[in-house]
């Protein structure tokens, strides 16, 4: 079996980063998001990057280190809210952005994982969404045609992994990692806890070690809080 842990995450990412390249990036706002390998990727200075992601970070943090650096060209995501340097960028005409209903976006990576150019759904029809795409109908119903979403890396993040690269996802960090982690050529993954072959419940492994190229172990973490939300005294 090929080695595919590495020390850490500027290592993992060495020969595998282009400037153009299609990057998904898995993670729900700052639940479960490859902070080291982003962390990486803004130091290594690779540019006219195509990110797809459910949100685009926030200022400071996720993908909005790469946003703060000019290295993001395209955004595809479904929520960027959270960002003021996205919406700067984006009204001065320095950012691309697709727009994709969350399920869509969600739906879109699982079928370029799964081989599925494109699909059909009814999410959409009627709206801008829709501008420009494939319109069908089936039974009486309009549909719009959505392309399947294949990158050239994926950079996930795990709570758990082995030395060949199964995954295990905890809550939340399951919303769109598992489904990057198929839709990518290269996957590499960091973990929070990285054990021997043999350790994971093979009933609990959420991604098979054959969709994952590079693994590392980024411990230990920040807990980061997007909206800190408290009770009043």
């Amino acid at each position: 079996m090929a080695n595919k842990v590495y020390t850490d995450a500027k290592s993992a990412l060495e020969g595998v980063l282009k400037d153009g390249q299609m990057l998904m990036c898995g993670g729900f706002g700052l639940v479960g998001i490859p902070d080291k390998l982003i962390h990486a990727v803004r130091d290594s200075g690779v540019k006219n990057l195509t990110c797809v992601s459910n949100n685009a970070g926030i200022d400071g943090a996720g993908l909005g280190l790469l946003l703060e650096t000019g290295q993001i060209k395209k955004m595809i995501s479904s929520y960027v809210g959270e960002n003021k340097t996205f919406a700067q960028l984006y009204l001065a005409g320095k950012l691309e952005l697709e727009f994709n209903p969350q399920g869509t976006l969600a739906e879109r990576v699982r079928a370029g994982g799964a081989g599925i150019p494109a699909f059909y759904t009814k999410t959409g029809v009627g709206t801008l969404v829709a501008e420009g795409k494939e319109i069908k109908n089936f039974d009486g119903e309009d549909y719009v045609m959505e392309r399947g979403l294949f990158g050239d890396v994926a950079l996930v993040k795990a709570w758990k992994g082995d030395k060949s690269g199964n995954l295990v996802y905890r809550k939340a960090a399951r919303n769109f990692n598992p489904m990057m982690a198929t839709a990518a050529r290269m996957c590499i993954a960091e973990v929070e806890e990285l054990v021997e072959v043999g350790q994971l419940d093979p009933d609990h492994i959420h991604t098979p070690a054959v969709f994952v190229k590079r693994i590392i172990c980024g411990a230990p973490y920040e807990k980061q809080i997007e909206q800190r939300t408290v009770r009043k005294a």
